[in-house]
């Protein structure tokens, strides 16, 4: 019989608020589907099974918080015998008289148009405080499910009260504060920064984009994540967890991507398996990860399997990025602006485009002759951008 456990959704969570069930006891389920959501600092968050089989039991209900590594349900095995059940166990129903009529089954308090509405516990008690009409409201959620972030959009602006609509972001950035003075803290960081050319990278840029059509067009950062990822093969030190004194090297590149949200704060989706993805197909993954990041609808995969963090201010004007780590990985690299300066190739001094590409590591995990090597082969790969 399985666990199904409160997944960690950063190092900044301790606990979470189940709000919704996807699936109930009895159900079929199989390894990457949405079973639950559960409301944290950053968002609701659809928490996914890691394992196939069925549903046997719940353990935690709708609306309770519980910490990180609690039991939510049970899985067994498609083959294992078992009992479904649901918890805590509901006591027998008293022997009624036939009713002339079917009772309704929802909630008595709403109208009859908001019964067939899905809806979260949470959004449905956002909902009533705001006064919020659930039936004009298209959910984001699996099946359609309305959920918190749902309820906040449709709020009117004048009607929202101040210190609700900042609760969230206010959580937000309590969370982000604990993660990084815990990062500090914790972590000896060494910082490293290189400028490289981007030339030859921007020109093959600009040959594809012309060739393709503007859905399939790349972004700069498509290469600087996908040569980031190839050069982590060579130093797994760097893409790995700081854990029971000793690094523990990750089994896949899966690069988390800082996402400024629009309302304030960030989060980190991860995009999986970046060094065997082809750039149009990671062109795909970050369109959707910043797209359902910015739209809170992010995945527990998303946040909870980034092995390392790649942060860029560049379209802000940064030139240098100098990262804090997110614990338990071990690294994060920072690209900032391409900018162009006077650069010498062959001999010959000219105008080049060119960018600053940082790494700030755990010294615990890897030193500067290692740091520095990383970089370089960085800077190697995006000269040959064709064989990205």
């Amino acid at each position: 019989m399985g666990e199904f456990r409160m997944p960690s959704l950063g190092a900044d969570m301790v606990a979470g608020t189940l709000t919704e069930w996807y699936k109930h006891p009895g159900d079929q389920v199989h390894r990457g589907d949405i079973i639950a959501a559960v409301d944290t600092d950053k968002g609701e968050i659809d928490i996914e099974a890691f394992e196939d089989g069925v549903l046997e039991r719940v353990v935690v209900g709708e609306g309770e918080k519980v910490p990180v590594g609690a039991v939510l349900a049970l899985i067994r095995a498609a083959e294992e015998p078992g009992t479904v059940s649901a918890a805590p166990p509901a006591a027998p129903p008293a022997p009624a008289p036939a009713p002339t009529q079917a009772p309704a089954r929802a909630e008595p308090s709403l109208p009859a148009s908001e019964k067939r509405v899905r809806v979260s516990p949470l959004a449905r008690r956002l909902a009533a405080e705001r006064g919020v009409d659930l039936t004009a409201i298209r959910g984001s959620g699996p099946g359609g499910a309305i959920r918190v972030q749902d309820v906040e959009a449709a709020t009117p602006v004048a009607e929202a009260a101040a210190p609700v609509a900042e609760g969230r972001q206010d959580r937000m950035r309590r969370a982000i504060a604990a993660a990084m003075a815990r990062s500090k803290r914790e972590i000896p960081h060494f910082y490293l920064a290189t400028t490289l050319d981007f030339g030859v990278a921007q020109a093959w840029l600009a040959e594809w984009n012309a060739g393709h059509s503007p859905t399939e067009r790349l972004l700069p950062a498509v290469l600087l994540l996908k040569a980031t990822a190839l050069a982590l093969r060579e130093y797994p030190e760097l893409n790995a967890r700081w854990e029971n004194d000793r690094v523990i090297p990750a089994g896949e590149i899966n690069v988390g991507v800082a996402t400024y949200l629009r309302g304030g704060g960030l989060v980190v989706p991860a995009l999986h398996q970046v060094d065997r993805r082809s750039l149009p197909e990671l062109m795909r993954d970050l369109r959707d990860a910043v797209q359902r990041a910015r739209s809170g609808n992010l995945r527990s995969s998303d946040l909870a399997d980034g092995t390392i963090t790649v942060t860029s201010l560049g379209e802000r004007g940064a030139d240098t990025v100098l990262g804090v780590i997110y614990p338990p990985q071990t690294a994060v690299v920072g690209f900032g602006a391409i900018v162009e300066r006077p650069w010498a190739v062959a001999g010959a001094v000219g105008v080049r485009p060119v960018l600053t590409a940082s790494l700030a590591a755990d010294h615990r995990a890897s030193d500067g002759r290692q740091g520095a090597a990383f970089l370089a082969a960085v800077s190697q790969l995006l000269q040959s951008p064709e064989r990205l």
